[in-house]
């Protein structure tokens, strides 16, 4: 089974920077798309960032780009996202999810059938 799970996420005052990670287990790492998701009360989720691991290729939503970077570790099975420039308005559980190549251009949910537990994040 796909095993998606997500650790640093944690409480910060707006400016400062996270970095969460995220360790896959039981997929082929290698040719899919990774992505980061957030969902904040009240509101759907939303895409953040995702890379396709074939060949590293990454999407951003506007509301992070220059702020936020998606990176990996192939050796691990580990994707990261570095988050700068922190605002309350990225406040939100943050989503780990796994799924096929069609989902890295759109950063529509749908296309990722596998999912971690989420993360929060709180900037204030």
């Amino acid at each position: 089974d796909v095993q998606l799970v997500e650790s640093g996420g944690a409480s910060v005052k707006a400016g400062g920077s996270l970095r969460l990670s995220c360790a896959a287990t039981g997929l082929a790492y290698s040719g899919v798309c990774m992505g980061w998701f957030r969902q904040a009360p009240g509101k759907e989720r939303e895409g953040v960032a995702a890379i396709y691991t074939g060949d590293g290729d990454t999407t951003y939503a506007d509301s992070v780009k220059g702020r936020f970077t998606i990176s990996e570790d192939r050796s691990k099975n580990t994707m990261y996202l570095q988050m700068n420039s922190l605002q309350p308005e990225d406040t939100a559980m943050y989503y780990c999810a796994a799924g096929p190549s069609a989902g890295c251009g759109s950063l529509d949910p749908t296309y990722f059938p596998a999912w971690g537990q989420g993360t929060q994040v709180t900037v204030s």
